[in-house]
């Protein structure tokens, strides 16, 4: 699984002109499920997003977590972050998983974010949504969990 996280002063995300998911300073989550991921892949992005030091301590420094700081998190499915761009001009998505795999390991990742007792909002699984933000930073930082779980 890949997941993009920016760290956020606020984040939104709206279906069809409605708000579905909001929160205040913290991280937003686009969030990319590849063929082959399974569980322990959810789980260990859930883990590393909210244990990862990239909030400011009182010198400035990156050293505390999304747990240290009680921000919020907003988790948003992004299946284009799979897009192999290799080849060609128009991106293929072969490595994205099928939707309904891909619903089953974004469900479990915000289970497991919400098992940290933060508070979690989401997007709407396969829908066209417009995402707002106001970058803090901007921290942006990319992960995949295939670099750490084998």
């Amino acid at each position: 699984m890949i997941a993009v996280l920016q760290r956020v002063k606020w984040a939104r995300v709206e279906v069809a002109g409605r708000p579905v998911g909001e929160i205040g300073p913290g991280l937003l989550a686009l969030v990319g499920v590849a063929a082959g991921d399974d569980e322990q892949h959810a789980q260990a992005l859930a883990d590393k997003t909210v244990h990862l030091r990239i909030f400011p301590d009182a010198q400035h420094h990156m050293n505390r977590s999304l747990l240290d700081v009680g921000g919020a998190i907003l988790a948003v499915s992004q299946f284009t972050l799979l897009a192999d761009c290799r080849k060609g001009r128009r991106p293929s998505f072969t490595d994205a998983a099928p939707p309904d795999r891909a619903n089953v390991l974004f469900e479990r990742y915000v289970a497991r974010l919400r098992e940290h007792n933060l508070p979690v909002a989401t997007g709407q699984f396969q829908a066209m949504m417009d995402v707002s933000l106001c970058n803090d930073g901007p921290v942006t930082i990319v992960l995949n969990s295939r670099e750490w779980v084998k």
